[in-house]
């Protein structure tokens, strides 16, 4: 258990030599979780004389002390509690983008993009007092009526949606390591997102672009194994041949770090899938393949293909999505495979499912 004493240290200044500054001591040292430093002493900014002359010094002393074994007192409880929002006593002025930023830095580039949005949003400046209501709900509607994507294009209701939870996240976190005086989240609404269509490769779309040729394999070969696999461009691109591995059943697998999300995961694959990654070697299994292929090259492909769709990579994952759910796969399996943190991510596939059996059903008449 840690143990809280008050003690004196003799001033060093040279003109207050009969001085002594109040300390508080922990032992052992205490850990602060937000600074990540050991601390030892904490001073509490009172002193007393060493050596009272008067009855007015007595009294000055007196009062100090009193003050210092209260606050002494009340730190012990918080040590116990694990509540060290004491240890930030100019938690309130501190840098709140720098926060925002170092705690984006542990999650994933959704998080990060976030907090560049908030930054170019407060012109790179904003403390933790600078918060309020009303600054947040400003940042909320800028996300879904100003602010803009990568290539100048605004922002989805559902990419808005998720910056602004990822912004009420860190709100939380703030408060609750006592630099926010207040638990802003209660007074925020957070953006509720809307339901859209993903669009997809049907089988027939899928076999006619395997069956047709592209100038450049590399890309062709990445493109069938994510639609095998599921997996993002960002994971194919970095995929190494370590990565693949052997499952507990005998078969395939993928063991990495997903991107997206910082885990690591273990997808399993279909043997065809393995045989488009060629020969087994060392490094980089799609050696040569870049994101800009995967737009005017991939683009032209397609045309080729005869499929008029809008395709993008990404693309080939709903592909896999809703075609492993039309096979009769169940929404868990598939959501594991896609490496989903929740079901209902996965959900919207199912959707699209649910309203072709609706279509058929419709479409069988006796009239």
């Amino acid at each position: 258990m840690i143990r809280v004493t008050l003690i004196r240290r003799k001033s060093r200044a040279k003109n207050n030599p009969g001085v002594a500054t109040l300390y508080l001591k922990y032992t052992p040292h205490i850990f602060n979780p937000v600074t990540l430093k050991s601390i030892e002493r904490e001073s509490l900014g009172y002193d007393v004389y060493l050596k009272p002359k008067n009855v007015i010094e007595r009294m000055h002393n007196k009062a100090i002390l009193e003050r210092a074994n209260a606050i002494k007192c009340q730190r012990q409880i918080d040590v116990v509690n694990q509540e060290f929002g004491f240890l930030n006593k100019t938690a309130q002025k501190g840098d709140f983008l720098l926060f925002f930023k170092q705690s984006c830095m542990r999650k994933d580039s959704k998080a990060m993009a976030a907090y560049k949005h908030f930054d170019r949003f407060i012109n790179g400046r904003c403390r933790f007092c600078d918060l309020s209501t009303m600054v947040c709900e400003r940042f909320r509607e800028h996300l879904l009526k100003s602010a803009k994507g990568p290539h100048g294009e605004s922002l989805s209701n559902n990419t808005a949606a998720a910056y602004f939870s990822v912004f009420r996240l860190i709100l939380k976190e703030a408060y609750r390591y006592k630099f926010l005086r207040e638990n802003l989240n209660e007074f925020l609404d957070k953006i509720q997102t809307q339901q859209t269509f993903k669009p997809y490769l049907t089988m027939n779309e899928v076999k006619a672009l395997n069956s047709t040729p592209c100038h450049i394999p590399v890309l062709k070969s990445a493109s069938m194994f994510s639609i095998l696999t599921g997996l993002r461009i960002s994971d194919i691109i970095s995929l190494e041949w370590e990565h693949i591995s052997t499952a507990p059943d005998g078969g395939p697998c993928i063991i990495k770090t997903i991107e997206k999300s910082s885990r690591e995961e273990i997808v399993y694959i279909s043997h065809e899938a393995l045989e488009l990654c060629g020969e087994r070697g060392s490094g980089i299994v799609f050696s040569g393949l870049t994101k800009s292929m995967t737009r005017s090259h991939l683009k032209r492909w397609v045309q080729e293909a005869g499929i008029t769709k809008k395709i993008s990579f990404h693309t080939f994952r709903h592909t896999n999505a809703t075609l492993l759910i039309e096979k009769g796969n169940d929404i868990y399996t598939v959501s594991k495979m896609l490496t989903h943190k929740n079901v209902g991510t996965t959900q919207i596939y199912a959707d699209v499912v649910d309203s072709k059996k609706r279509a058929a059903a419709d479409s069988l008449t006796l009239k």
